[in-house]
């Protein structure tokens, strides 16, 4: 047996031994805390970056809107380009034929030749535009213009290569004739509106639209020039499309 001293010692010394083991315990909780401080540190910092990039993007979206919509009618151009295929071809149609434009049935709503249809709001009842050309075959499009223009580049290249002086540049020299001539165009057209005082909401995209389209006559004349018709058939066939587009307009 132990005297009552001895066991107070040995006590002491288990107190001592443990001591340390939890100093150390003690050590590891404190050294823990600064990588809880790092990661909580790298939140923040994420969070702060993305609402920077939120930001940034907003940002970005109101000069776009003050400054190139402003100047571009971004909103009117994707509504001109906004066809179909069965638009496409009856539009053809009447840019070949325009005196055989006859009254017709859009959308269950009786439509007069040459008048365009509007768009109302289906709460309100509203006007709100013009409806889109796939829904409008008297509205204005970008589409065939554009297309009309590539056409006529690439085929006025074809046909000055069967005459054998093709030439990489003359594809290049068309594309800037012909985009000079719609510019012309346009700045006319522009100077009589605004003598005539004549406004609206997208007039830039819609006489692009009609300035356009005399690229369809073009083409025409020129498929006659590459099945080599010659003579009064060619002349009559130019004269005939060049007073079916200005009924057009």
């Amino acid at each position: 047996m132990y005297a009552p001293q001895q066991q107070q010692a040995f006590g002491n010394m288990q107190q001592q031994q443990q001591a340390p083991y939890g100093q150390a315990q003690g050590g590891m909780g404190t050294d823990q805390q600064p990588w809880a401080q790092f990661g909580m540190m790298n939140d923040a910092t994420a969070q702060m970056g993305m609402q920077f990039g939120r930001s940034a993007v907003v940002a970005g979206q109101d000069y776009v809107n003050k400054n190139i919509t402003r100047h571009l009618p971004v909103t009117h151009l994707l509504h001109s380009f906004n066809v179909s295929n069965s638009y496409v071809i009856n539009k053809l149609r009447i840019v070949l034929f325009p005196w055989r434009h006859r009254c017709g049935l859009s959308s269950r709503v009786v439509q007069r030749p040459w008048s365009r249809l509007v768009a109302r709001n289906e709460s309100t009842g509203q006007v709100e535009g013009y409806k889109a050309p796939r829904d409008d075959i008297n509205s204005p499009d970008m589409y065939i213009p554009v297309m009309a223009l590539v056409t006529y580049i690439l085929l006025a290249g074809v046909v000055t290569g069967t005459r054998g002086d093709f030439h990489p540049d003359n594809l290049g020299m068309t594309a800037s004739k012909s985009l000079g001539i719609v510019f012309i165009e346009f700045c006319l057209i522009k100077l009589g509106t605004y003598l005539l005082n004549i406004t609206g909401k997208g007039t830039v995209v819609d006489l692009f639209s009609y300035s356009g389209y005399k690229f369809v006559g073009i083409i025409v004349a020129l498929l006659m020039q590459l099945v080599r018709v010659r003579g009064w058939l060619y002349w009559g066939v130019f004269t005939y499309v060049f007073c079916a587009n200005a009924f057009f307009l």
